[in-house]
């Protein structure tokens, strides 16, 4: 079982137990690692210890909970597995700015005063696309969150796709400042009753349109209904690459959230996913009878 396998499985475990007092070492047991080793590990992967992912999500539950609902803030702090309320506010301001009364207020003030946006302009950077992109649609989402305020998602608008049928909510741009590297594209998903797949995709063009690196997770697609978890891809740049594409993909029904997504370098030690490989051209034919398995 891989690293990321293991991390995954993990976060898993731990998206199941926000409402529950666990400790770093019963985090560590369900990884099968010591407590230190597997925080390495996870540092490396998702960029925070464990336990600070453990309190960063409750945080953003919590945050969700003050203006989606109209429950007391002590009882959110409770449900979260804080010891107090005055623990609860700390641990909150440090993460969001303003206590939690304060922000409760300002964002359903906010949130009343904002006018509906397309998606366009509500994402910057962010573009449909794919084989009948009129047929979903993406945005953002103040209610489904991993962390921070909104995620983005893409969700198909018909309930019986024709087959084949796709989309990518994605961004495109220049391969310069990253040729001669090796980059890791990450990102927190979540899925809802997807039919056929969903999943992080990213592709590295020349200048020709020829694809020089590939991988769409279709060795490891995300399928029907999951939690969030963390889902990474990682490519070599070539020297004559041209352009780099990524985002996210949803074929068939249903709906993806993406968020926290981060693109950045990592060191050769860190093995690629590319898809694409290079075909070994034969000496001379063979099995020309059909006869050889």
């Amino acid at each position: 079982m891989t690293n990321d396998v293991i991390i995954r499985r993990t976060i898993e475990w731990m998206e199941g137990h926000l409402h529950e007092e666990v400790t770093a070492e019963d985090i560590a047991a369900q990884a099968g690692f010591s407590k230190f080793h597997f925080h390495r590990l996870f540092q490396s992967a998702v960029g925070m210890s464990f336990t600070e992912y453990l309190r960063l999500r409750r945080l953003t539950n919590a945050a969700l909970a003050l203006i989606h609902t109209d429950e007391r803030i002590i009882d959110i702090a409770m449900h979260y597995c804080f010891d107090s309320q005055e623990v609860f506010t700390r641990a909150f301001k440090k993460v969001y700015g303003f206590p939690p009364g304060q922000y409760r207020r300002q964002m359903m003030s906010l949130m009343k005063m904002k006018e509906e946006k397309q998606m366009e302009e509500t994402l910057k950077g962010w573009f449909l696309s794919g084989s009948h992109p009129f047929n979903y649609e993406m945005g953002a989402d103040v209610e489904t969150v991993h962390q921070g305020k909104q995620s983005g998602y893409l969700k198909s608008k018909t309930v019986t796709p024709a087959e084949g049928e796709f989309a990518t909510m994605m961004q495109q741009f220049k391969a310069d400042r990253y040729r001669g590297k090796r980059m890791k594209l990450s990102a927190f998903l979540k899925t809802e009753d997807v039919q056929h797949m969903a999943s992080l995709w990213m592709r590295v063009d020349s200048a020709s349109e020829e694809v020089l690196q590939f991988d769409n997770m279709s060795d490891r697609p995300i399928q029907s209904t999951s939690n969030w978890n963390h889902y990474t891809i990682v490519l070599d740049i070539p020297e004559n690459s041209a352009v780099i594409s990524f985002g996210m993909i949803l074929s068939g029904s249903g709906c993806i959230w993406a968020d926290s997504v981060t693109f950045e370098e990592v060191d050769e030690k860190t093995p690629t996913t590319n898809l694409q490989t290079e075909i070994v051209m034969l000496d001379e034919p063979v099995n020309l009878a059909f006869e050889e398995s």
